[in-house]
């Protein structure tokens, strides 16, 4: 199995696992695909550090040489249990790349694995006066029909997303989960916008 398994034997050759070549994928001895390790994260497969800044040139990078390791294609002339680890590589490897990605995806991710979750559709700590704001920015946007008020409202909800990272970056270095929380559901609404913007902009 992949390094700091329980259980690191080879399933092909019985060899020993440990630190190997290719981030132990693959058995030192046989050269055989292992599987999964149901114990590695997101920021340790992508060889990122449990942090909300990541660095997403390295990402891309990481992703792109992963892909190259364990993707299907490679895997079509090989046994089908290393077919059937790569499709299951192949897919762990997408899901943590689009994970850790998106800040508010990432972010989300970070505070499951510190235990904490925002259940979906969440209205946690929101005061009145933002929810309203949220409401006459749905409302301004469903009315505006040329390309430049749909532009300045894609423009004003970029740059409060970029405020609202910033200020989510700063709770984490203080260990304030609690603000992160507020400040991710508050995300959560701007990205529904920014949904409904790229949907205004596609023509009919």
């Amino acid at each position: 199995m992949l390094a700091g398994s329980s259980s690191p034997q080879c399933w092909n050759c019985g060899g020993p696992g440990g630190p190997t070549r290719e981030d132990g994928f693959l058995c030192p001895q046989c050269r055989v695909l292992q599987p999964p390790d149901p114990t590695r994260d997101h920021f340790s497969l992508m060889d990122c550090k449990r942090s909300f800044n990541v660095d997403t040139a390295k990402l891309q990078h990481r992703f792109q040489q992963l892909q190259r390791l364990v993707h299907p294609d490679f895997f079509g002339q090989r046994s089908q249990t290393e077919k059937d680890f790569s499709e299951k590589h192949s897919t762990l490897v997408n899901d943590a790349y689009k994970t850790l990605l998106a800040p508010l995806s990432r972010e989300l991710y970070l505070l499951k694995l510190h235990g904490i979750e925002i259940p979906e559709g969440t209205d946690y700590k929101m005061d009145n006066q933002f929810l309203m704001g949220i409401m006459d920015i749905n409302e301004k946007l469903a009315e505006a029909e040329s390309e430049a008020a749909i532009n300045e409202f894609e423009s004003i909800v970029r740059e409060k997303q970029k405020e609202l990272t910033d200020n989510l970056s700063r709770a984490l270095e203080q260990d304030d989960f609690e603000k992160a929380k507020e400040i991710l559901t508050k995300m959560r609404y701007f990205s529904n916008i920014e949904e409904k913007i790229k949907l205004k902009m596609v023509p009919l």
